[in-house]
């Protein structure tokens, strides 16, 4: 079984909130984090037969923390152009991975 890398933000109300990261990906020379809030994993025999909620993924852009080489920081995507590039990209290579 595959380890899953999640990670605890804090919401703008002081809520603690998991998030699980789906993959990482490089745009424009610049590296993004897919994520999505954690849950339950779908147990779904298939996708046709799913009934599972859609998960609503968004994107941050990681950046290096100058002087520490060992973490990273999660900056929001605030740009809704760059987050609608982002989500084709990613869609397109979804769609690959489904077609394979």
């Amino acid at each position: 079984m595959e380890e899953r890398d999640l990670l605890v933000f804090t919401d703008d109300e002081g809520n603690d909130v998991e998030v699980e990261v789906l993959s990482y990906f490089y745009y424009e020379g610049e590296q993004y984090a897919v994520l999505a809030e954690a849950g339950q994993e779908c147990n779904c025999p298939s996708p046709e037969e799913c009934t599972c909620e859609p998960t609503e993924i968004f994107f941050m852009k990681v950046v290096d923390i100058e002087g520490d080489e060992e973490n990273v920081e999660f900056v929001p995507v605030e740009d809704e152009d760059l987050a609608d590039t982002l989500f084709e990209i990613v869609s397109a290579g979804m769609n690959d991975v489904d077609a394979e």
